[in-house]
């Protein structure tokens, strides 16, 4: 995944609270509004979904059928933005192209949600392009993960509007994953996320186990995705506010000595400092290399995360895997470090 370029040891920007450059018009979201103040519509079978890619292009044609496929199949009509298709070097289209399908969507009046197509890089880029205004005026759930961590926490900074982190639309949509899907956005379930746990033919679950790192409960916005594409965003003003969050992270294909340095960046830019607690999902494929030897997983949250004495645990289904929950960026939640779950608070789609 080519989406690992991050600014180091930058001063946070505090999201809501800057007063922001770049589009037309675009400003910051209004003072004294918390982290998912701006709920989406609500959607329905039978509406249309917009599929955009913000990043990468798709190799081959066959994957794009199985994503309109697979929204038609959630119960939906598709409407697919122009340049979703298209391809300049590794990415689906210029910025402006890949920035004007994002703009279009939002401002459709067809259109009731966004889902991506896929992550893999540059999404970041078009974080200085987009009509925050548009979108501030016309608020839809917008569901992908990975490089779309980007677009999450960007427009949730900006105007304070529930994102999803979730399966892209070329992703598998499993029957765990299409359950999320429909609980959480057709019947609206106030959702509890809860590890499930399969021995098989093991003695003792080895698979889907949750670790605590440090017990206890605490309630807060949800603010996360993949750790490389979120410490890309420090010390800019598409990161969202930290203070009392319960941040989530999840990576793949990264050596621990990456994990460490990329907590370290959100540690010296004073992210990690003002939350109030912390998941992390799968880390796939993330051995360490050849050499001397490498810190492990575990100690790398001893060092960074328990220090801040807060509720903490490792461990839940998020992440680069098949099955994987569908969370709400910025909406309440409260997390359970013991259980090794965490549960929505409040609903996150307009009454």
């Amino acid at each position: 995944m080519d989406r690992r370029q991050f600014i180091g040891s930058a001063a946070l920007a505090a999201g809501l609270s800057l007063v922001a450059g770049g589009g037309s018009a675009a400003m910051a979201a209004p003072a004294g509004q918390r982290p998912g103040s701006l709920l989406p519509v609500p959607l329905s079978p039978g509406d249309t979904v917009g599929l955009v890619s913000p990043s990468s292009a798709t190799a081959e044609r066959i994957t794009l059928q199985v994503a309109a496929e697979t929204v038609e199949a959630l119960g939906f009509k598709v409407k697919a933005a122009p340049h979703y298709a298209s391809r300049y070097g590794h990415l689906a289209g210029t910025d402006a192209q890949r920035a004007g399908d994002l703009d279009a969507m939002f401002a459709d009046d067809e259109v009731r949600a966004i889902v991506c197509v896929r992550g893999g890089s540059g999404a970041a880029r078009l974080l200085p392009l987009l009509d925050y205004d548009a979108i501030r005026a016309n608020p839809k759930a917008l569901l992908g993960y990975s490089d779309t961590t980007a677009l999450l926490n960007g427009i949730l900074a900006r105007t304070g509007l529930v994102t999803f982190h979730g399966p892209g639309a070329s992703s598998s949509w499993n029957r765990f994953n299409a359950d999320q899907f429909r609980r959480l956005f057709l019947a609206r379930e106030l959702m509890e996320y809860r590890n499930v746990v399969d021995a098989g033919d093991e003695l003792v679950p080895r698979r889907r186990r949750t670790l605590t790192i440090a017990g206890g409960k605490a309630r807060g916005p949800l603010v996360g995705g993949n750790l490389a594409v979120l410490a890309g965003l420090s010390g800019s003003r598409y990161m969202p506010a930290f203070d009392g969050a319960i941040l989530f992270l999840e990576d793949v294909n990264e050596e621990p000595y990456r994990i460490d340095r990329m907590l370290t960046t959100l540690k010296l830019s004073g992210a990690l400092d003002r939350i109030a607690g912390f998941i992390f999902g799968e880390c796939s494929d993330c051995d360490p290399g050849g050499g001397y030897g490498s810190l492990t997983l575990d100690q790398i949250f001893d060092d960074h995360i328990l220090p801040l004495g807060i509720p903490a645990y490792r461990g839940a289904m998020i992440g680069h895997i098949r099955e994987q929950f569908i969370v709400p960026v910025g909406g309440l939640v409260e997390m359970d470090a013991d259980a090794g779950s965490f549960r929505m608070l409040e609903p996150v789609f307009a009454a």
